[in-house]
C-alpha cells in the first residue's frame, strides 16, 4: 500500500529508508522544540502551551505535507516568522498575541488562496530578486542579533546603546561556549549539527547548574523533575479567534502586520521549497519547471492555518529537510515519518523545556543567522542594490523589526532607482507596495 501510495521503487527508496530520512530530518529540525516555546514566551504566551502547540502542529503539519504533496519535507515554526511574530507584531507593534495568532491565521488563507489561484507566480516575479536575497540574509542577522542578547552576551548601555555583556557570567559564558561547539560542529560539516550543538551545550548547562551556578534573570538549565508528560497545555487551542476583534480595529496596523506575514512566509517557502525539490531530482533541467511545487505550496499553507488553529507562529518548510533527502528519502513517507516523530515529542515537554532554556538555544540562533550564503549572489556592482540590501539588513537589525527592514530596503530601491533613472523599469507592484510602507513609516507608525 505504501509502495503504490508513494511509488517508492520508482523513487528508488524503501520503507527503510524513508524511516531513516524522516528520522534524520527530524533531529535536524527538533531544536525549534526549544527555540519556539523561549522565543513566542517572550510575546506573554505560555512556555508549556506553545511547546504542545509547536510539536502538535508540526507532526500534523509534516504528515499533511507527505500525504498532499510527497514531498521529503518537514514543517515546523519558521526561524524568522516567529520573531516577527514576536518581536514585531507583538512587542514593537504593541499587539496581544491572540491578534498575532489572527493574523497568522488570516494570513495562511490568503496564502492558500494565491496558492490555489496561480497568483504566487505573478507576486514572485514582481519582487526585486536583490530584496529577496537581503530580507532573506537580514533575517538571518536579527536572529542572531536576538539570540546573542537573550543570552545576555549583547546587553543594553544607556551610554553606547548596545555592548557586550560580561563572558563569565554563567548564562553568557554556557552561551559563548555552545556557539562555538555549534560552530566546529558546522564547519566540520557534522550531520545534525545544530541538533548536536543544542544537546552538548544543554548538558554543560545542567553541569552549570549542579555546580551552582545561576541565571541572574535569564533561565540556565534544570534537571527536570519529571521525563515524561503526564498533562498536555491545550490552552491556545483556538485562542486565534478572540483575537478578531482586536486585529480589525485598525485596519492600517491590520494591512502591514498581513504584508509582512505574507511577504516573509511567501519568500521563505519559495526559498525553501525550491532548492530542496532540486536535491531530490524533481526540476525539470531543461524548463526549469518543478514537479508538484504546487502542491508543496499547497501543504506548507494549509500547515500555517493548523499552526494557527492550535496556537503558534507561522509553520514553513525547512532547510534542514535537505539532512533527510541526503540519505534517501525521496518520498512523503519521509515527511510522514517526520511528523510521527514531533507528536512523539510531545511526551517528553518537561525534559526538553527544562534543558532548552534562553542560553541553549542561543547557539541554534547565531549558526542558523550565520546560513547567509545567498549575499554572494546579490548585484553589488548597482549602487542601487547595495543601498536598498544596505538599508534592509541595517534598520531590521536595528529597529528589532523584520517588517520596518523591509519597508526601508523597499523604499530606499525606488529612490535609489529615481535618482539612476531606472524608475520606469519598476513594476507597478512595487510602487504600491511602496505607498503601503511610506504610508506606515511615517503616518502609522
Amino acid at each position: 500500500m505504501l509502495n503504490s501510495f508513494f511509488k517508492l521503487d520508482s523513487n528508488n527508496t524503501s520503507v527503510r529508508t524513508e524511516f531513516i530520512a524522516g528520522l534524520t530530518t527530524f533531529l535536524a529540525m527538533s531544536y525549534i522544540l526549544g527555540v519556539n516555546p523561549t522565543m513566542l514566551s517572550e510575546g506573554g504566551m505560555s512556555t508549556s502551551a506553545v511547546f504542545f502547540a509547536t510539536a502538535l502542529a508540526s507532526g500534523v503539519s509534516c504528515i499533511i505535507m507527505g500525504l498532499v504533496s510527497k514531498y521529503p519535507v518537514g514543517l515546523a515554526p519558521g526561524m524568522g516568522m516567529n520573531a516577527l511574530f514576536t518581536y514585531t507584531i507583538i512587542i514593537a507593534m504593541g499587539n496581544q498575541w491572540n491578534v498575532a495568532l489572527a493574523a497568522v491565521f488570516i494570513s495562511s488563507i490568503i496564502f492558500l488562496i494565491i496558492t490555489i489561484s496561480g497568483l504566487r507566480e505573478t507576486i514572485l516575479d514582481a519582487i526585486p530578486n536583490d530584496l529577496r536575497l537581503a530580507i532573506g540574509a537580514g533575517i538571518g542577522f536579527f536572529l542572531a542579533f536576538i539570540g546573542l542578547k537573550g543570552a545576555g552576551i549583547i546587553v543594553s548601555n544607556p551610554s553606547t546603546i548596545v555592548s557586550m555583556g560580561s563572558l563569565t557570567s554563567a548564562p553568557a559564558l554556557l552561551a559563548f561556549i555552545g556557539i562555538f561547539i555549534t560552530l566546529i560542529l558546522y564547519i566540520k560539516k557534522v550531520p545534525l549539527s545544530v541538533f548536536l550543538g543544542l544537546i552538548i551545550t544543554a548538558i554543560i548547562g545542567l553541569i552549570f547548574t549542579l555546580c551552582g551556578f545561576i541565571g541572574h534573570g535569564i533561565l540556565m538549565p534544570s534537571v527536570p523533575t519529571q521525563w515524561v508528560s503526564t498533562s498536555f497545555d491545550v490552552s491556545l487551542f483556538g485562542a486565534f479567534a478572540s483575537g478578531f476583534k482586536g486585529l480589525f480595529s485598525n485596519i492600517p496596523n491590520l494591512i502591514i502586520i498581513l504584508f509582512s506575514l505574507l511577504f516573509v512566509t511567501f519568500f521563505d517557502t519559495t526559498g525553501t521549497l525550491i532548492p530542496l525539490a532540486n536535491k531530490c531530482g524533481f526540476v525539470d533541467e531543461e524548463t526549469g519547471d518543478v514537479e508538484g511545487i504546487d502542491k508543496a505550496f499547497l501543504g506548507d499553507a494549509i500547515g500555517g492555518i493548523v499552526g494557527a488553529v492550535l496556537g503558534t507562529s507561522t509553520l514553513t518548510a525547512y532547510v534542514e529537510s535537505a539532512t533527510g533527502i541526503s540519505l534517501g528519502g525521496r518520498t512523503g513517507l519521509t515527511s510522514v515519518f517526520t511528523g510521527i516523530f514531533f507528536l512523539i515529542s510531545i511526551f517528553f515537554a518537561p525534559t526538553i523545556l527544562s534543558l532548552f532554556t534562553a542560553p541553549v538555544t542561543a547557539a541554534a540562533l547565531v549558526i542558523v543567522g550565520m546560513m547567509i550564503s545567498q549575499l554572494k549572489d546579490i548585484e553589488w556592482d548597482s549602487l542601487m542594490v547595495t543601498s536598498s540590501v544596505f538599508m534592509t539588513i541595517i534598520m531590521m537589525i536595528l529597529t528589532y523589526s523584520i517588517s520596518l527592514g523591509i519597508a526601508w530596503g523597499f523604499i530606499t530601491y525606488v529612490f535609489a532607482g529615481l535618482a539612476n533613472g531606472k524608475a520606469k523599469k519598476l513594476g507597478w507592484s512595487v510602487w504600491i507596495m511602496v505607498v503601503v510602507f511610506v504610508i506606515y513609516l511615517f503616518v502609522i507608525y
